[in-house]
């Protein structure tokens, strides 16, 4: 946390400076306010770049020790997935519903389904079978 602090701090700084190096460039006649917005816009794209791919997560099919055979077998989606992954860390709806930025309604469903296609009564039920079936890393 403190180094992304410590990151966006220093692109902050770096940007404030380049506004103002511009500035004086411009007051001086050196360049013309086309270049310069253009320079600057430049900047904001390759930044846009990096910070996107610094915030990517990684894609399901990388997770460790996932039986990926029962997971085709049982004919999960990729959302059921990432819902049971959520439940499995003690996650309530609501809670999860948030972090996929879905309603609440939509993880009823989701985990209604999971239930139906994992055969089980409870959400712990479900967590302990796919445990054993190899779906959820240990």
């Amino acid at each position: 946390m403190k180094r992304t602090i410590l990151i966006f701090a220093a692109l902050i700084a770096a940007l404030l400076i380049l506004f103002q190096l511009s500035k004086y460039s411009y007051a001086s006649g050196d360049a013309s306010i086309e270049i310069i917005i253009a320079f600057i816009a430049v900047i904001f794209f390759f930044i846009g770049i990096y910070i996107n791919k610094k915030s990517r997560t990684p894609a399901i099919d990388n997770a460790p020790q996932v039986n990926k055979k029962s997971l085709e077998q049982l004919g999960l989606s990729r959302r059921e997935y990432e819902v049971l992954l959520e439940i499995s860390q003690g996650l309530s709806n609501k809670e999860i519903a948030t972090k996929l930025f879905v309603s609440e309604s939509t993880i009823k469903t989701h985990v209604s389904n999971l239930l139906v296609k994992l055969d089980a009564k409870r959400r712990t039920q479900a967590i302990q079978k796919a445990k054993t079936m190899g779906i959820l890393p240990n």
